[in-house]
């Protein structure tokens, strides 16, 4: 077999963690018709696809065709779409469907789909058989922009988002952009909450660059795969600095608190909320928050508020269809936040645009007289 011309358009992120695990992002358009050589050359006998119905018509034959024609045997497992598969019998069917296909210690799992498909082959992964390597094909903007990246994998309880799970390291991410290509405008608005997430956190001259070329990001232009890498390399340094979010990682949880509430009280029904949808909303309350508390000026929270607004994302709890619930349902959903010590609340907050920081123990009555206002203001969304 010819060995294959590495492909000079593609752009690449290194994490370069430690004990040999360090992995590469691989970004570009095309990489699903050309991944079995670079998953070949991780070696391994088999590569089973996890994917979902919508995601598995679209793509899982031609990443088949790709790895089998690379010397790999492939087999497909698929799921439902939809967050109701990250979930107990989301993970049995999945193991279950790679002990069918033989799966063994030295093969590979190989996660095609959101992040949804991600999370959850990546736990799987991480289990079978006391673990066994995975590659992540991201095919949304917010897996190919964060979760696809850092090691982050689990399913949720009927208590809370991501409370079952494990930290494993995929041994490679292949972003093909092109894929964004079939999502929905709604899919694409939802991912790219996450991409002005790494702006707000850290980067303040990106969330310029974000505010002058996010429509680029949306057409697939060449802004689309430099946002892409952009966040890569972002999240890649802290998650190399803090693989197991002992610290800063848990920065990257920005607009999450709030978020997974929403999420959970909405039933995880995608018809109502998605999770970009959710991060958004958290994100403009962790800044109005922030500018309650005299951290940021006001100023600031209305700029992020109005750039979500701008990209077509929703900013306020009024605009969850059917509803987010009362001050304390909220509350009482954000107890169950993997970011909750000892009882106590912990936000991501900002004293300004790409200056956010761990705000721990916050005062459960200061979050219920914001929550208060912010449901009582803007009725009529």
């Amino acid at each position: 077999m010819t060995e294959p011309t590495p492909r000079q358009d593609l752009l690449t992120v290194h994490v370069p963690l430690d004990a040999g695990r360090a992995y590469d992002i691989l970004i570009g358009r095309g990489l699903i018709d050309t991944a079995g050589a670079a998953v070949a050359a991780l070696g391994g006998r088999r590569a089973a696809i996890v994917t979902d119905a919508t995601v598995g018509a679209l793509y899982a034959a031609r990443l088949r065709t790709s790895l089998e024609r690379a010397g790999l045997q492939a087999g497909v497992v698929t799921v439902a779409p939809g967050e109701a598969s990250k979930s107990y019998a989301g993970f049995a069917e999945v193991c279950d469907g790679l002990l069918a296909l033989k799966v063994e210690r030295g093969d590979l799992v190989v996660a095609l789909g959101g992040g949804v498909v991600g999370d959850l082959a990546g736990f799987a992964a991480a289990t079978l058989r006391r673990g066994v390597r995975f590659v992540q094909v991201p095919t949304s903007l917010l897996a190919q922009v964060d979760s696809s990246v850092g090691g982050k994998t689990g399913i949720n309880a009927p208590l809370g988002k991501n409370l079952i799970g494990a930290f494993h390291q995929p041994r490679l991410v292949l972003a093909d952009t092109a894929a964004l290509d079939t999502l929905s405008e709604r899919e694409m608005r939802a991912g790219y909450a996450e991409v002005a997430k790494y702006g707000l956190i850290a980067d303040p001259g990106f969330f310029d660059w974000c505010e002058a070329n996010w429509r680029g990001i949306f057409s697939g232009g060449p802004e689309r795969e430099q946002a892409v890498a952009s966040c890569c390399r972002a999240k890649a340094a802290v998650v190399t600095r803090d693989e197991r979010e002992d610290g800063e990682r848990a920065l990257l949880n920005l607009g999450h608190t709030f978020g997974h509430a929403l999420e959970r009280l909405t039933g995880y029904d995608s018809a109502r909320l998605v999770h970009g949808e959710g991060v958004a909303i958290g994100m403009a309350l962790a800044f109005r928050f922030s500018a309650r508390l005299g951290l940021c000026g006001g100023q600031d929270a209305g700029r992020v508020a109005n750039h979500l607004a701008l990209a077509g994302l929703p900013t306020r709890l009024q605009a969850v269809p059917g509803g987010c619930g009362t001050v304390e349902s909220i509350l009482d959903a954000m107890t169950q936040d993997k970011k909750v010590r000892d009882g106590a609340l912990t936000f991501i907050l900002a004293r300004g645009i790409g200056q956010s920081f761990i705000a721990p123990g916050i005062d459960r009555a200061a979050v219920a007289a914001f929550l208060e206002d912010e449901l009582a203001s803007h009725r009529d969304l």
